[in-house]
């Protein structure tokens, strides 16, 4: 058989076990709404304001203080100002939303996609089991004429909570489509929420909506609407609203033709030179038309019906070989944007498969500016996510060591992962003494780590603090302006496992400039936050521990501080008997303190 020696593209590799998906759009379709006024929204109420800083009351219910300037949209009632919904003027289908937003304590609210939807917003903070009712939940539709207990309905619980504190940003990400409607007006299809990340974390996914949520702006379904921000039950803050309109007719596929050729294909064949085994007509892209299972290549040709002249992606997954696409006789590389005319295209679409252990799947997506990436394939186009999970989870104390990779560093290899029932945990680097990051929500996805030969690495599942490249916490320094240590050099760090008291709870020790040093970490009593307890042995002349670093540290009084863009917050427990000092390093602020017997600190998040 001859073959053609030229190479497809550097991507050849990647597609042998496909790639993931990421849900980033093509840039212009993207709207970053201006915080500037309040232009972007109809009529607002008094209680909506455009601000430059917020700050929540840890202690105070639903108190919000803020300070002049612009890019926070800010709702902050009163008997004076009553808190109105506020809606957008312009109105929106299917679309993608994202934005941070800020919960006062015991705070409520919530977003309405097209004023009907519900996905709650509350201060959830420590709540171990959500309901819909929770942080993040759909809320439920309403039915008055149905019993006490059994009024709401359908609605829909976070998979898990990752809420943050009162004060703290976080998070959301919500994929929406639409109700779809004939040409009559009957409703021919339900609206869905797709997809709602919050921290991080995904807690829906192709949830179906058979109506609007309770407290919609009218009980009729459309196409379009309005985003509606609930106003009238206490503060919130948002920021960075982002949103992806699509509203654009999705390209169309046909005329499908296919020709089947067998052989083992690590190239794209000269096909004037072999001859099909197999050919025919297909309504559907799919790896089935193959009448073998392994060392084939099918080539299918056809049409491609662009409604309006625009720039496109184009995206190919083929698990076990490889896949190649052309457009009228060019090809095109996987996720670069190619521009199209209005009209018919030529398409051809190239899936060989030789690895005999990977199902045939072929995929193939496209998105467009207005157009939500959208398949032409049944297949799974995540088809490189060939394991089940494996998931270790923490109904009671759970010590798991494996690798861990934190951003911007290197691997940590000699990690500690210590999960609790209340569902904050933390992972301890053995090789600093460091606590590197710090999550809520489920415990570990061990499947890196434990599939097949495995890489030793271990995931969290919950929302994740990450706390910087790691270094030794715990320093002796000339004065409180030097600089921490890079790493254990010249530190005389010797790390000393740890041990368990009567609980199953790890204490940490270690020894460094000729200290002893013993970390305790706890979660706190009420479940919300971990509490951290460095002791030193003998007494310390110079020794300091670094708290926390970041791109801004807020001194709030009392020993409390927030951390880096309102991440997280600090409370330095015995802050009566030291002296916390805030300062700039290389760019960065430091949180540190002096420690001379022991420091107990809080981090809240």
């Amino acid at each position: 058989m001859k073959k053609s020696r030229k190479v497809l593209n550097t991507l050849k590799w990647q597609w042998v076990f496909g790639f993931t998906i990421f849900y980033a759009q093509i840039g212009m379709s993207q709207n970053n709404i201006s915080l500037d006024d309040l232009s972007f929204f109809k009529e607002p109420g008094k209680s909506w304001s455009i601000v430059g800083n917020v700050v929540a009351d840890l202690q105070e219910d639903k108190t919000l203080e803020v300070s002049k300037g612009t890019g926070i949209l800010v709702n902050n009632p009163s008997k004076k100002k009553k808190g109105l919904d506020l809606y957008s003027n312009e109105e929106f289908g299917d679309m993608d939303l994202e934005l941070d937003f800020m919960m006062a304590k015991g705070s409520n609210s919530g977003i309405y996609l097209q004023g009907r939807y519900e996905v709650q917003l509350l201060d959830s903070w420590g709540v171990k089991n959500p309901k819909a009712g929770d942080n993040g939940g759909i809320y439920e539709r309403w039915d008055e004429s149905k019993p006490d207990g059994q009024k709401g309905y359908q609605g829909y619980a976070p998979r898990q909570n990752p809420s943050l504190a009162p004060g703290l940003w976080q998070h959301l990400k919500i994929r929406f489509q639409a109700p779809k409607f004939d040409e009559s007006g009957k409703k021919i299809a339900n609206a869905r929420m797709l997809e709602i990340e919050l921290n991080g974390v995904t807690i829906h996914e192709d949830v179906e909506l058979f109506g609007p949520t309770r407290g919609p702006m009218a009980e009729n379904e459309v196409s379009k609407g309005p985003l509606r921000i609930q106003g009238d039950h206490g503060p919130v803050a948002f920021r960075n609203i982002q949103i992806t309109n699509y509203g654009k007719k999705n390209p169309t596929m046909s005329d499908l033709k296919y020709h089947v050729y067998e052989g083992v294909f690590e190239v794209e064949p000269d096909y004037a030179s072999i001859e099909a085994k197999k050919s025919g007509e297909t309504e559907k892209l799919t790896a089935n038309v193959s009448h073998v299972k392994n060392n084939f290549l099918i080539k299918f040709n056809g049409k491609l019906s662009v409604p309006e002249a625009d720039e496109f992606k184009f995206y190919i997954n083929a698990p076990g070989g490889f896949g190649a696409t052309k457009i009228n006789g060019e090809k095109i590389l996987s996720g670069k944007p190619i521009s199209l005319d209005k009209g018919e295209h030529d398409l051809e679409i190239v899936y060989a498969k030789t690895v005999s252990w990977v199902p045939g799947s072929i995929g193939f997506a496209l998105e467009g500016k207005g157009i939500r990436r959208f398949h032409f394939t049944e297949d799974n186009f995540n088809t490189n996510r060939t394991a089940d999970p494996i998931l270790v989870h923490a109904p009671e104390t759970k010590i798991l060591r494996s690798f861990v990779d934190v951003p911007e560093a290197d691997r940590v290899v000699h990690a500690v992962s210590v999960g609790s029932p209340q569902k904050i945990h933390y992972t301890y680097d053995m090789d600093n003494g460091m606590i590197v990051q710090l999550w809520k929500g489920e415990f570990l996805d061990a499947t890196p780590m434990w599939h097949s030969r495995g890489n030793g690495v271990s995931k969290p599942m919950g929302a994740v603090k990450f706390f910087g490249k790691p270094l030794p916490v715990v320093q002796k320094l000339a004065s409180s302006a030097t600089a921490f240590k890079q790493d254990t050099t010249g530190t005389g760090y010797k790390p000393k496992g740890y041990y368990l008291n009567e609980a199953g709870l790890p204490t940490f020790k270690y020894q460094i400039f000729d200290q002893t040093i013993h970390d305790e970490i706890r979660v706190s009593e009420d479940g919300k936050a971990l509490k951290r307890n460095i002791k030193l042995e003998s007494a310390g002349e110079g020794m300091y521990i670094q708290l926390a670093s970041g791109d801004s540290i807020e001194d709030l009084s009392d020993g409390l501080y927030l951390v880096d863009d309102k991440s997280f917050y600090l409370r330095v427990d015995n802050a009566s008997q030291v002296k916390p000092v805030i300062r700039e390093i290389n760019g960065k602020k430091e949180l540190i303190a002096p420690v001379t017997n022991s420091l107990s600190y809080t981090i809240l998040f």
